[in-house]
């Protein structure tokens, strides 16, 4: 069974930042992204990245937000810098493998003064 463990996430002031971890088989999907779902809005995709390294980016998070893949960990990153109250949502990481979804099952991150 594919797992996607998610973790790093938390509470932090305006301005803060967070770094998210993806951990499982990421070398089985062929692209990793990572999605937020605010309340009362669509779950939308924040950043994802292809094996071979193309990476693209929300414009909302551009120059905020850095996605990176360690694979000999195992691991998908996500630094989230500046963050802005917008920012507020549960956070999943996702693999896709043969146009199927994988999910992680999700991380809070609050941003509050």
């Amino acid at each position: 069974q594919v797992q996607l463990v998610e973790s790093g996430g938390g509470s932090v002031q305006p301005g803060g930042s967070l770094r998210l971890s993806c951990a499982g088989p990421i070398s089985f999907f062929s692209i990793m992204g990572w999605y937020r779902q605010a309340p009362g809005k669509q779950r939308e995709l924040v950043a994802r990245i292809t094996g071979s390294d193309s990476i693209s980016y929300a414009d909302s998070v551009k120059g905020r937000f850095t996605i990176s893949r360690d694979n000999a960990k195992n691991t998908v990153y996500l630094q989230m810098n500046n963050l802005k109250p917008e920012d507020t949502a549960v956070y999943y990481c996702n693999g896709q493998r043969f146009s199927v979804d994988y999910w992680g099952q999700g991380t809070q991150v609050t941003v509050s003064s």
